[in-house]
This record gives structure tokens, C-alpha cells and sequence, in this order.
């Protein structure tokens, strides 16, 4: 079938994902530019599409898995990968990054703007790198477990495994997966920034709000799969994704609170 009406069908069968990566450019643009954005999403849609080819095949980096076709001719698929599934790394790997900054990049006021500094060599740091892919990897420990029952809800069986494994049906091989696939894309990301591109301008030198867009981002995607995990009755799934992840969240706010109260503080001595 021709390329354009299989892509205008997996539109309309995936509307959440294309939704999802409008507001993940839309944020990556306020934040890093378009030039940047442009960089880190194709960087990581390529390195996630040769790791699902590979895994597909010889099963590195993701362990054994197999795509169904069932949904051949009413989607778009790049081989016998399916479109959509490797264009969320993404826009996941972006909220990651944005969740990760908040942690890592210390406070600032520069022309009246207060906010984080988001100069280079802070906001590449191997810090950021390597918060990016805790976040990018525990943010599967809720997605996959729904997919993988993707009978149960729109999302089709479009995937499975060969072999039971250890965590709700998936193998602890995926997760050491999207460890692979966040650090791989970050890693040339960060060369880029470091070395041929490193002079190219960002937006905004002192980031607050731009931030946000991604936070937002990562905790809606988050929160999407969670209500779907307990409206298909995966109550345990659902409970012990939001286990996992109450720490992280409690980190977060905490961080958010005592640098507003830091920049509060710091704007009225000024």
C-alpha cells in the first residue's frame, strides 16, 4: 500500500501517540531550539528502530520478542517493525531528560529571568545523562506491562514474547534495553553538542517553565497508562507501578520546592 494513506491510517488508529509527540516538539522546541530537537529525536527514533530490528532478530539489545502484524495494512511499518512503536522513544527519552535537568541544573538570575542554568556543559552532563535513563527505563516498568495486554484495550496484540518472564510477562532484558537504547541516543547526542555543535544558540539560557513542558509530558504519558492499566482491572500492575514510582515523585516535588523557595528568596534580596 502507498506510504502516505498507510501513515494518514496509523494517524487515526494511534491518535495518543501522535498527540503525545506534538507536545514532546513543541516542548523540545522551547527548550532546546529546533535544531537541538531536531538532533535528539532522530538520533534516538534511529537507535531505538535498529535496536527493536536487531532485537526482532537476534534478540539484542531488548532479549527475545516478536512483532504480531496484525495490524499490517491498517498501519504503517518499517520492515516488520511497526511506525509508532519506535517513534515514542523519542518523546519519552525528551520528558526523561526534562525530569532529569531538574535535579541536576543548580539555580540562576540573569536580567530580571530566574530559573536553572542551562548552559552546555550542565545540561550535558554525565549526570543528566545517566538520571535521563534511569527515568527513561522505569518510565517502561509501566508502559510495557500494558502493551503487552494490548488485546484488553486499542492498542491491539501487536507484540509477545517466546518464554514467561519474571515481571507481569515481560523479561528484565527489555528494561536493560531501553537502558541501552536511552544511552546510546544520549551519548551522541551529547558528542554532538560538545564537539560540531556546540556553538549553536539555545532559546532560553535560564529555563524554568520550557522545563515543565516536559514533566508535564512524562507524568501524563505516566498517568495514560496507568488508568488504562487499572480500567482493563490490572490492579496489581497498576498499584505496583505507582510504588515504583512515589519515590521518584516525591524527590521531584521536593527538589521543585526548595528551588522555588531558593529563587523566591533570592528575587527579594535583589
Amino acid at each position: 500500500m502507498d506510504f502516505f494513506p498507510l501513515l494518514a491510517k496509523t494517524v487515526i488508529l494511534r491518535p495518543y501517540v501522535f498527540v503525545f509527540l506534538a507536545v514532546s516538539l513543541y516542548a523540545a522546541r522551547q527548550l532546546l531550539g529546533w535544531k537541538r530537537t531536531g538532533r535528539l529525536f532522530g538520533i534516538t527514533w534511529a537507535v531505538a528502530f535498529i535496536a527493536e530490528f536487531a532485537s526482532t532478530r537476534i534478540g539484542i539489545p531488548f532479549g527475545d520478542y516478536f512483532y504480531t502484524g496484525s495490524t499490517v495494512g491498517q498501519e504503517l511499518y518499517i520492515s516488520n517493525i511497526p511506525f509508532m512503536d519506535s517513534l515514542s522513544f523519542p518523546f519519552l527519552l525528551f520528558a526523561s531528560y526534562c525530569v532529569a535537568l531538574v535535579f541536576v541544573l543548580p539555580r540562576a538570575k540573569m536580567a530580571g529571568h530566574s530559573g536553572w542554568n542551562f548552559e552546555a556543559s550542565l545540561r550535558t552532563s554525565w549526570l543528566v545523562v545517566g538520571l535521563t535513563v534511569i527515568l527513561f527505563t522505569f518510565s517502561d516498568v509501566i508502559i510495557d506491562p500494558l502493551a503487552l495486554r494490548g488485546d484488553r484495550w486499542f492498542l491491539g496484540q501487536i507484540y509477545g514474547y517466546p518464554h514467561e518472564a519474571l515481571y507481569f510477562g515481560i523479561p528484565l532484558s527489555n528494561f536493560a534495553g531501553w537502558a541501552v537504547v536511552g544511552f546510546v541516543s544520549l551519548f551522541f547526542y551529547r558528542w554532538l553538542e560538545r564537539g560540531p555543535y556546540q556553538a549553536d544558540p539555545v532559546p532560553q539560557t535560564i529555563v524554568r517553565r520550557e522545563v515543565f513542558f516536559g514533566i508535564g509530558l512524562y507524568y501524563g504519558v505516566l498517568a495514560f497508562n496507568l488508568v488504562l492499566t487499572f480500567w482493563i482491572e490490572e490492579v496489581l500492575i497498576g498499584i505496583v507501578g505507582c510504588f515504583i514510582f512515589t519515590p521518584f515523585t516525591a524527590a521531584l516535588i521536593v527538589t521543585l520546592w526548595q528551588k522555588k523557595t531558593i529563587l523566591g528568596n533570592q528575587a527579594e534580596s535583589t
